[in-house]
């Protein structure tokens, strides 16, 4: 066992980690006041949940033949199996492996707490604690796990893969070309926008709901939180390599560029059709080059890079706006960002990956192969995502009372307030 790639990915698991209190502290900034608390408990709440289901089903689901056993559990039915811990770790580790499997297992079990927790963003203002800790257990469970497995479990026999889920090895099998998603394009930004659209569309819009009627309440939170995710971020790609190589520092590399080429082209936007340049623009230009990036990151030049970041930012930027054009409200941009951003960085491949990209000595299999596992993951978790949130909405009720969303739901969720007032008048 290699101790420096054991130390990368558990380093790279912690800073994923990190990335739950960024979109906490990002969303929160977003919100009212009134709904901060609520905002950041979905989130807490989430990685608590999740965190805890990974271990008793959840890797087993998204990694079976992967060196799990064949039962509920990481090594144990519903449980660990403590009588092996010192004697090698809790997962056996192959001969010859750079890294045990419970390291693995620990870098995953964060992708699916930030995955699950990306979602909350289009219910903002508006939904009970309890229905969302109710649909994020069912969601996690029938969809992202599930998803995980068919894009990020396969084995490699030296650089080919020999066998894994549909998505990662199943269409290479069919049209000769493999599908690239390095990092979760698919399985981390597609699925959970897609999610965010068919959980917006299920609540309603929030009372008021028009354009520049929900101003976020605090930027510097949202800039808080875009920096501790960008942070994240080199872990959640970097990390994905699994090895502390030149493959790494590469995607390290293009997890710079791209979102601040992203950052470049959403405040430039701004600044044309407006005439300032915000601070909210800014950060969110920031986040759609980092979901951009996220499937192309080992498979772009810099140079590369560089084109999807201005790209993606300029079209998520207008992308946000689709919400007011089409009556769904998805209340933090979850749709315009991550939706709209994982299928341009996904299709982006199609055209510009290295050796196989339509434009860079490929033909046209690579886009197919991308939009195939674009459009499979869209639209399973949209339909199942509508699903779970009809039945929830229908039984016990997912959307807060009217009188509590203009009162604000911290109080009437968590009896808690954000902020303490001197006066009443400064809320907002």
């Amino acid at each position: 066992m290699d101790q420096g790639n054991t130390a990368f990915v558990l380093l790279c698991s912690a800073l994923v980690l990190l990335m739950a209190p960024g979109l906490a502290f990002f969303y929160g900034g977003l919100v009212r006041s009134k709904s901060v608390i609520s905002m950041m408990m979905m989130t807490f709440g989430t990685t608590g949940l999740i965190g805890v289901l990974w271990v008793l089903y959840g890797y087993t689901i998204a990694f079976s033949g992967a060196g799990t056993p064949g039962y509920v559990g990481i090594d144990g039915f519903l449980g660990l199996d403590w009588a092996n811990i010192g004697l090698g770790g809790l997962l056996e580790t192959p001969k010859g492996a750079a890294y045990p499997p419970i390291a693995f297992a620990c870098f995953q079990a964060t992708f699916a707490i930030i995955t699950v927790a990306l979602v909350s963003g289009a219910i903002a203002d508006r939904a009970k604690f309890g229905s969302w800790m109710l649909f994020a257990g069912l969601w996690g469970t029938i969809v992202y796990f599930p998803v995980a497995g068919w894009v990020f479990n396969f084995t490699l026999d030296g650089s080919d893969i020999v066998d894994g889920g549909w998505i990662a090895y199943g269409l290479g099998q069919v049209f000769g070309v493999n599908t690239i998603d390095f990092a979760g394009g698919t399985a981390v930004h597609i699925n959970s926008g897609a999610a965010a659209l068919a959980l917006a569309i299920v609540l309603g819009r929030r009372v008021g709901f028009a354009k520049g009627a929900h101003e976020p309440h605090n930027p510097p939170f949202v800039l808080l939180g875009a920096g501790l995710l960008w942070f994240g971020w080199f872990g959640f790609n970097p990390g994905s390599e699994l090895a502390a190589d030149n493959t790494a520092s590469v995607v390290f590399l293009n997890t710079l560029v791209a979102p601040c080429a992203g950052l470049l082209s959403w405040i430039a936007v701004e600044k044309i059709r407006h005439g300032k340049p915000t601070s909210i623009g800014a950060a969110s230009g920031a986040i759609a080059g980092l979901v951009a990036i996220t499937p192309a990151c080992s498979a772009l030049l810099p140079t590369w890079s560089i084109v999807l970041g201005l790209l993606v930012g300029a079209a998520c930027a207008f992308a946000i706006d689709l919400k007011y054009r089409f009556g769904f409200d998805d209340s933090l941009d979850v749709v315009g960002i991550h939706l709209v951003g994982g299928i341009i960085g996904t299709l982006y491949l199609g055209f510009f990956a290295n050796g196989t990209g339509l434009f860079v000595g490929g033909d046209a299999r690579q886009l197919l192969v991308q939009a195939i596992a674009a459009g499979s993951v869209g639209v399973y978790s949209f339909g199942v995502t509508w699903v779970i949130g009809t039945v929830i909405q229908k039984t016990i009720g997912f959307r807060v009372r009217n009188a509590d969303e203009l009162a604000g739901v911290d109080l009437a969720l968590h009896g808690e307030s954000g902020y303490a007032y001197l006066d009443e008048r400064a809320r907002a």
